[in-house]
């Protein structure tokens, strides 16, 4: 068939794109070397259409089906088809929307004079008239060779030749269109499944179909709405910094469905199981979404080296009701996800290692101990050190998980003191920035061309995640950390900065990268072993006794948690008093927080605070502090805190035992970024110049 029948049967919807065929993936520079061969007569390969007046779902139809008739599906060249028809009739096809196209050719451009094709470029385009846009070749604007030879030419005679030129070239581009490309028809007694199978088999040439896209194929051959089902999760997900793609998503639908890690596993099954799996998925990804960010400080995919992490707890939450079932699974949950992407464990062999460690967490009921085992046996260790970090740079999983420890400990934007979380709905705008400015560097000492000063510039222990440019760009931070220090106490420490001043010169810059490496490496350690430790009392003397002995500067009652004994119902507000205690013994001593108790010893119990949590239990308790211990003082601080429930007199009490901190904690209060300390029995809040002294005191 000639190129002009086909693209007028695709505008007519005669040629019509099912919806198991995958998204329009080729790239610019496909489109243009199509193109290419075209004009020089090579063969592009020919097409394989399917002939039915029963077809499967169809992308993007305007008619019902019963309206269609007998329709031609293609099931192999959409790619080519789809390249023509947007070059050759400027629009996008009906089977598609904008949206759709990646890699959009429609700014490719050809010269009249040379015949070659290139894509738009303003400084070589915009004043040259030789260059014309493809789209237009075949539109209805005048393209007038002679007067553009005109420009070029020394005289009316050459002016002549260049025109014919100019012409003949023109002339052998639009007769593209004319050209007849070779087809195969499968006839109309064709099964969808003989049509599947077809496709499958043609797709083994070409622009070879992954084994993802494979699989989705034969999911949406199933489930025909499949695909569109799942781009719209995907642009739902987007909107809260989560960004997954269909490959993704399909090995999330295999793990759900099949309990493996393998696409092949999905081939054979049923619409009514996949759609049930679907669902299931769905619903685990909406609680990812909320879990990550309150109990792992990760707010975005991109605080993640890959999202392939994700796959085997999405496979355990399929196995367990969609949730994890207590506050001591989502910790072990998380020290493997952290372990798993400090140590990069899917960047190589991703099938296997997906496939044994999904094969694990089917079989055992807790299967974290075994799959942080098989992390030892391909790495030697978990514990991280400082030469990990030498020479690695921001795409290194440690840059992601020191960014992730950054975020637990509060760390700020060093801009305006702004947490570093990007809102949903709101552009992910954090960056990497240098703390010892690279021109600075390059300019003292450093080169740029050599491999090893540009490494020790661009390593991890040389950047910090901003939310906005950095305030002090340029300048040594000799220079800028002392003003940061003192607008906002304790950022520096929250971003593992060496406190040495003199470290921060810029002849110690080395010196500085080693203290930092050290620091980025111990904090990582300390973080994982506290989501696995025990619990352990910090004072030896039975509860009821110390209750006898009353408050003190290490001890500290508080009647309920979120309960208004006054007003008899839930206040939220209520939460920042606990909190405060808590920040105020990291600041001082340590001591002991007993929820549950009032001021005279008088025991209340937790029982009414337990109508507001999940699943009103102790495990739901335990939770709901937990989260806003992350969310207010940071997750970096877990090592120091403990929690633990007992009875007294009947009633359970909840008792936080605090260590002094090794850094400064603050409270994020209504007024920003709050500083407590204990002042005999009570906890006083420090204004900005007395808390500065305090730390500088402290540490």
């Amino acid at each position: 068939m000639k190129i002009s029948e086909l693209l007028d049967s695709i505008e007519t919807e005669s040629v019509v794109l099912p919806e198991f065929q995958r998204e329009y993936v080729w790239n610019k520079d496909q489109s243009k070397q199509l193109l290419d061969s075209l004009m020089k007569e090579y063969p592009v390969g020919g097409l394989l259409f399917w002939k039915t007046n029963d077809p499967p779902e169809l992308k993007n139809i305007s008619r019902p089906p019963e309206k269609l008739g007998t329709v031609t599906v293609i099931l192999d060249g959409q790619q080519r088809l789809t390249t023509l028809y947007m070059l050759l009739r400027g629009e996008i096809p009906p089977y598609y929307r904008e949206a759709d196209i990646t890699h959009d050719p429609r700014d490719l451009y050809f010269n009249l004079d040379t015949g070659e094709f290139q894509y738009y470029s303003k400084m070589r385009m915009a004043e040259n008239p030789l260059w014309v846009r493809v789209v237009d070749a075949y539109s209805n604007k005048e393209i007038n060779v002679f007067a553009i030879a005109l420009r070029s030419a020394a005289s009316p005679d050459d002016a002549l030749q260049y025109a014919q030129r100019y012409n003949t070239n023109l002339t052998n581009l639009r007769n593209i269109e004319k050209i007849e490309l070779p087809t195969q028809t499968v006839p109309l007694h064709a099964s969808l499944d003989d049509a599947i199978t077809i496709f499958d088999l043609v797709n083994s040439q070409g622009t070879k179909l992954t084994e993802a896209e494979l699989a989705l194929t034969h999911v949406t051959g199933k489930w025909a709405q499949a695909r569109r089902v799942i781009k719209s999760k995907i642009d739902k997900l987007n909107q809260g910094h989560y960004y997954f793609d269909l490959t993704f998503m399909t090995r999330g639908l295999t793990a759900v469905v099949a309990q493996r890690a393998l696409y092949e596993t999905i081939h054979g099954r049923e619409r009514a199981e996949l759609e049930a799996g679907w669902q299931r998925l769905s619903a685990i990804l909406d609680y990812l979404a909320s879990v990550l960010p309150k109990h792992a400080n990760i707010s975005s995919t991109r605080d993640l080296a890959t999202t392939n992490v994700l796959i085997p707890l999405v496979t355990y939450l399929s196995l367990n009701n969609n949730a994890f079932p207590d506050l001591k699974t989502t910790k072990q949950a998380i020290h493997w996800l952290y372990a798993a992407q400090t140590w990069a464990r899917y960047t190589a062999q991703t099938d296997q290692r997906l496939e044994q460690d999904i094969s694990i967490i089917v079989r055992e009921s807790t299967p974290w101990p075994m799959l942080m085992d098989q992390i030892i046996d391909q790495r030697g260790r978990i514990d991280v050190k400082a030469a990990d970090l030498d020479g690695r740079g921001v795409q290194h999983p440690l840059h992601y998980m020191a960014f992730i420890l950054g975020k637990a400990g509060g760390a700020v934007d060093w801009s305006n003191g702004a947490p570093l979380e990007v809102a949903p709905g709101q552009p992910y705008t954090l960056q990497n920035a240098y703390i010892f400015p690279s021109a600075l560097l390059y300019k003292n000492g450093y080169d740029s061309d050599n491999h090893i000063h540009r490494t020790k510039v661009n390593e991890v222990a040389n950047r910090v995640v901003l939310k906005n440019p950095h305030p002090y760009e340029g300048r040594s931070p000799e220079e800028y950390f002392p003003w940061i220090e003192q607008k906002y106490p304790g950022t520096l420490v929250k971003q593992f900065v060496p406190m040495e001043p003199q470290l921060w010169r810029l002849d110690a810059f080395e010196d500085f990268l080693a203290a930092r490496r050290e620091l980025i490496a111990r904090k990582v350690n300390e973080f994982l072993s506290a989501l696995t430790a025990e619990p352990q009392i910090v004072h030896k003397r039975p509860l009821s006794e110390l209750v006898a002995l009353g408050e003190s500067a290490t001890l500290e009652f508080k009647s309920t948690f979120q309960w208004d004994v006054v007003q008899g119902q839930l206040n939220k507000e209520l939460r920042l008093q606990t909190l405060k205690t808590i920040v105020a013994f990291l600041n001082s001593g340590g001591g002991t927080l007993v929820v549950g108790v009032e001021d005279n010893g008088a025991i209340f119990g937790i029982e009414q605070d337990l109508g507001g949590v999940h699943n009103k239990n102790l495990d739901g308790f335990q939770q709901l502090l937990a989260s806003q211990i992350s969310e207010l003082i940071g997750a970096g601080f877990w090592p120091y805190i403990k929690i633990r429930f007992e009875q007294l007199d009947g009633h359970q009490v909840c008792v936080v035992d605090v260590e002094k901190s090794s850094e400064p904690a603050y409270l994020k209060g209504k007024t920003g970024q709050e500083f407590y300390v204990r002042l005999a029995s009570t906890s006083k809040k420090l204004d900005a110049q007395d808390a500065i002294q305090y730390v500088q005191s402290n540490w």
